[in-house]
């Protein structure tokens, strides 16, 4: 059975920093004619990062939200940034931790219905701690929490984003 749709045009509605939307034309899988809107995102590195059995978190105000939440280190990838190297960026820039290596995890689609960002998850190990340098307007604190702490607060709600939820589900499925 053909699932696959094709693009006839992309039609950009808007054209941003960190995002781009489109209301494209587009044949389904039949070829009748179909609009689909989507948000393009170049995508986002993470890194769960656990020493000593705790688990590395950072709190950070999320403006959609309107409220501090929990996460591992992440960001968004440059234009070509090789996802491993950004997802080692971003745990040195956010929680002060410099690793050498991370093993990839998965590929996370985050909300496949509208958007085409990909989270690249790694895990990494055997770090050196030094000081956090965020970089310009964010405002984070790392925390380390006890796995028992952490699975906890999975548990119980306490952890919402969805790249954490995931990566600690995985961390624990696997240990």
């Amino acid at each position: 059975m053909q699932l696959t749709e094709t693009t006839v045009q992309k039609n950009y509605v808007y054209r941003g920093k960190i995002i781009s939307v489109r209301s494209d034309d587009a044949l389904l899988p039949d070829g009748s004619p179909c609009k689909r809107e989507l948000i393009e995102h170049s995508g986002g590195a993470a890194v769960l990062y656990v020493e000593d059995g705790k688990l590395l978190l950072v709190k950070q105000f999320r403006y959609a939200y309107g409220e501090v939440i929990y996460e591992i280190p992440a960001g968004k990838l440059e234009k070509g940034e090789d996802p491993k190297q950004a997802a080692l960026r971003e745990l040195e820039e956010e929680a002060g931790v410099c690793a050498t290596e991370a093993e990839l995890l998965f590929v996370l689609y985050p909300t496949p219905g509208y958007t085409n960002e990909k989270i690249y998850i790694y895990k990494a190990e055997n770090g050196v701690k030094k000081t956090a340098h965020p970089d310009d307007g964010e405002f984070i604190a790392a925390e380390w929490i006890a796995l028992s702490e952490a699975e906890r607060m999975l548990k119980n709600g306490v952890l919402r984003d969805a790249k954490t939820i995931v990566a600690l589900q995985a961390y624990l499925l696997n240990k």
